[in-house]
């Protein structure tokens, strides 16, 4: 074999080892990630479902705001909101030719 040959078989094996070395690294880091990016991942699921929902999304912010009226209040306002949120389904859900 001539000596470039074996100099370009080496530079590919330092190639692999150094690979091998970094794919390692990078499961370490994502182990590490695994977690914060669940977390992450659980925080955009709440958002699209927000962006798909927002008379729901609303209606949980004013019964948060709302609550210091106690138990029987928060339950007044949350079956609006639901109606309202019916309402508001019905009305979107109608074909565009019957409005």
């Amino acid at each position: 074999m001539n000596n470039q040959m074996y100099a370009v078989m080496q530079h590919r094996a330092e190639l692999l080892a150094r690979i091998a070395s970094q794919r390692g690294q990078v499961a370490e880091i994502g182990e590490r990630l695994q977690t914060p990016l669940a977390f992450a991942d659980l925080g955009v699921a709440a958002a699209r479902f927000l962006r798909f929902h927002p008379v729901l999304g609303a209606g949980v912010i004013a019964a948060m705001v709302i609550r210091r009226r106690g138990v029987a209040g928060m339950a007044r306002v949350f079956w609006r909101v639901c109606r309202g949120y019916c309402y508001f389904t019905a009305i979107t859900a109608r074909p565009a030719s019957r409005r």
